[in-house]
């Protein structure tokens, strides 16, 4: 029987239609509005409806005609809404349905009218176990949601959500109930989507509410060592979390940025007790109707690892254990800003007769005995200073809070340590120790000047005849005319063209192919002839001629490359050397660019090579490296490994190459770890996104150890020594552009 057929009813069907249409809207809110209470929308709505009743009883709806105005404008809210309502008289087996049931369905809505029971047939299979559980909750009076798939007629599978509300007599048995049904499809695939993807993931997708796990994936549970999600749900954070963490978490110690996340780093406690270190940002959200954080993340053990790895390689020697030169420096600049009254001693120590030791013997040889060194050293220092190992066979020695009669009995008793011999390989081995002495304040009231005294000193002790030690003097001074007079020519070296560039083949070490070139600057002095670069870099970069000269050297090697591709030869880059000072000066881009807009060269044929030491003024160096990148030229850390490499800085850095440095490929074939240090290299180099070119090749060994662990670049002697731009261009010509 329809319900459009009791017309005899129209107020009694009319106010059930109010409570009807109540119901759908509240059910409508907290689709649209999850986090809203169902209750209190519930409750507001029906108040509202009450309300109305009351008017309607009191005759607002006077007239039949008014009657059949207001259901008519019901009807069209029915017909515009997205659901549809399923009402059903169980006395009378009256129904009421409205048009969306066909939307919904795709069946007629006289198919439900002439089959009632057409609602459950076309239920999913899977899902038909609900009904019973609905049916029994409905007859106890209670309001039942349900979720089930329907099949429609054209095979098409819809999510369907059914809010069931029951009606019970004054007996409390139930005679009718009322069903307002969604189509939840894109909700449920929407959300099925997200949590495959969740789940899925890589990283670490967690809830936290009330400092409990709401939620956790499964890439987070295997992170803790849990076999699945319900050992980690409702489990308190507290026990993953260092107590330091925990206190800064309790005490809002925690930086977030305006939207209220933090991205945190700390190691975190398995449920075997073993500790990771990972990466987290926690972000906050409304969790089914609740404040908590989001948290991603992800497992940084590794990358802690190579970051500490990198850590040794910027701080110790590798072959002694010691101390680098590098933590030498800090130590003492510590120790010289934290008090200005105690007395410090720099002994500055190198090895007579080493370098024969190790040329006729071996590097082998050679790198046993200066472990050995080391300890003899470390012995005869004891608890008072640093021992550490400049180099090659150089050490530095600090002695602090000791008078000049200490620094005596010590620099005694290093002589004395060297004065039995060394037994290698059942050999006996004699080298001694020539020692310079710097003290502070009287020698010298910084860094570089008291190792630069004590250096200088030790020169003297080996005039003295070695196997002793010699203060510093300020007769020594003499020593630095030499210095004073190459700064003087230096200046003038540009103005008298006394400075030329050699340009070094790079090579791919599979083809032999060049690949690329380096520039070289050269000084031939018009008196003392060849001047080494490692004699007159150092000194133009303590006295600043290294930014005019920067600036010649580029402008050449920019100016020749374009000559050469301009008659026609192979399009390959050209690298040049930079130095931290000059992209330490503010209008170093503008003269980069202003360069390369003279010269024509494009920006994507030039390589800047820089050091590590670029790294002391990492937000400066990034902001001049990305405006470089800008341009569209490359960059490359030079001599890599030799200074200091922090994983959580040169990932960052706008970078396309790292150099491995030549000590570290003579490594290869002469160190004892035969190359493990060039592996490390070149692995992390590959890991992190950069290409990696070998410099000082010297050898076949070394090229094909190098091909065997991907290094695919390679320069040094065994392709070709640095070439004035004659001989290469005669190479370029032959149309040779291989070299092996």
């Amino acid at each position: 029987m329809n319900i459009q057929d009791s017309a005899n009813k129209p107020k009694i069907i009319f106010i059930l239609l109010i409570f009807l249409f109540a119901e759908i809207l509240s059910e409508a809110i907290s689709y649209i509005f999850p986090t809203v209470s169902s209750h209190l929308v519930h409750f507001v709505i029906l108040l509202g409806s009450i309300v109305m009743v009351f008017f309607l009883l009191r005759g607002i709806v006077k007239t039949g005609e008014e009657l059949e105005s207001s259901k008519q404008k019901l009807k069209n809210i029915f017909d515009t809404l997205d659901v549809a309502v399923w009402s059903h008289d169980l006395k009378t087996n009256t129904l009421l349905i409205t048009p969306g049931i066909e939307k919904l369905y795709g069946y007629p809505k006289e198919d439900f009218y002439k089959d009632p029971t057409l609602w459950k047939k076309v239920i999913h299979p899977k899902d038909t176990d609900i009904l019973t559980e609905r049916s029994r909750k409905l007859t106890l009076g209670e309001i039942v949601t349900s979720k089930y798939r329907i099949i429609r007629p054209d095979g098409e599978v819809r999510w369907i959500q059914d809010r069931g509300i029951p009606t019970l007599d004054k007996n409390g048995h139930f005679v009718d109930f009322s069903s307002v049904l969604f189509d939840i499809t894109g909700r449920i695939e929407s959300e099925d989507r997200y949590k495959t993807l969740v789940e899925m993931s890589p990283n670490i997708i967690a809830v936290i509410s009330g400092n409990k796990i709401d939620y956790i994936n499964e890439t987070g549970c295997k992170m803790v060592g849990a076999s699945s999600q319900e050992e980690l749900i409702g489990e308190s954070i507290w026990s993953f979390l260092p107590q330091n963490l925990i206190d800064a978490i309790k005490s809002k110690q925690l930086d977030t940025d305006k939207e209220g996340r933090m991205k945190i780093e700390f190691a975190v406690k398995r449920l075997d007790r073993k500790g990771i270190d990972v990466e987290l940002t926690a972000m906050p959200i409304l969790y089914e109707g609740r404040p908590a954080y989001q948290i991603v993340g992800k497992d940084i053990t590794e990358r802690k690892k190579a970051e500490k790895t990198i850590e040794v390689m910027a701080y110790y020697d590798e072959l002694t254990g010691l101390p680098n030169r590098h933590m030498f420096k800090e130590h003492l600049s510590k120790l010289l800003n934290e008090s200005k009254n105690q007395t410090l001693a720099v002994l500055f120590l190198d090895l007579d007769r080493f370098k024969i030791i190790n040329d006729t013997k071996g590097h082998s040889i050679g790198d046993v005995l200066l472990q050995k060194v080391a300890d003899r050293l470390k012995k005869a220092v004891n608890n008072n200073g640093m021992v550490s190992r400049r180099g090659g066979d150089e050490f530095i020695i600090l002695l602090d809070h000791v008078d000049k009669q200490r620094v005596i009995e010590i620099s005694q008793c290093i002589l004395d340590e060297f004065s039995y011999s060394f037994n290698l390989n059942q050999q006996e081995f004699f080298v001694t120790p020539s020692i310079g002495i710097s003290l502070y304040p009287s020698h010298g009231e910084d860094v570089e000047t008291l190792i630069k005294h004590a250096d200088t000193a030790m020169y003297l002790a080996k005039e003295s005849g070695k196997n002793t030690f010699q203060f510093y003097t300020a007769h020594l001074q003499e020593r630095s005319s030499r210095k004073m007079e190459l700064e003087n020519g230096l200046r003038k070296a540009l103005e008298q063209n006394q400075l030329l560039l050699h340009y070094q083949p790079q090579v791919d070490l599979q083809s032999g192919e060049i690949i690329g070139v380096e520039a070289l600057v050269r000084w031939i002095h018009k008196e003392h002839g060849f001047i080494s670069p490692a004699e007159f870099i150092p000194l133009a970069e303590e006295t600043g001629l290294i930014v005019p000269l920067g600036k010649w050297v580029l402008k050449e090697a920019c100016s020749q490359m374009k000559s050469w591709h301009d008659q026609g030869f192979a399009k390959i880059p050209i690298a040049v050397n930079i130095s931290v000072r000059q992209i330490q000066d503010d209008h170093f881009v503008d003269s980069v660019k202003r360069t390369l807009k003279e010269v024509g060269l494009e920006p994507t044929y030039l390589e800047l090579e820089i050091t590590e030491s670029v790294m002391q003024n990492i937000e400066k160096s990034t902001l001049i490296l990305k405006q470089l990148k800008e341009l569209g030229l490359k960059v490359s850390i030079d001599d890599f490994g030799t200074g200091y490499s922090s994983l959580s800085y040169l990932k960052h850095l706008p970078i396309d190459n790292i150099k491995i440095d030549k000590s570290f490929v003579d490594d290869i074939i002469y160190h004892i770890n035969q190359g493990v240090m060039v592996k490390t290299i070149i692995d992390m180099g590959i890991n992190l996104g950069f290409n990696v070119i070998a410099e000082g090749i010297e050898t076949k060994e070394q090229v094909n150890f190098l091909k065997e662990n991907a290094c695919m670049v390679g320069q040094g002697y065994f392709f070709s020594r640095p070439l004035t731009a004659d001989k290469l261009e005669e190479l370029f010509k032959s149309g040779q552009m291989t070299v092996v």
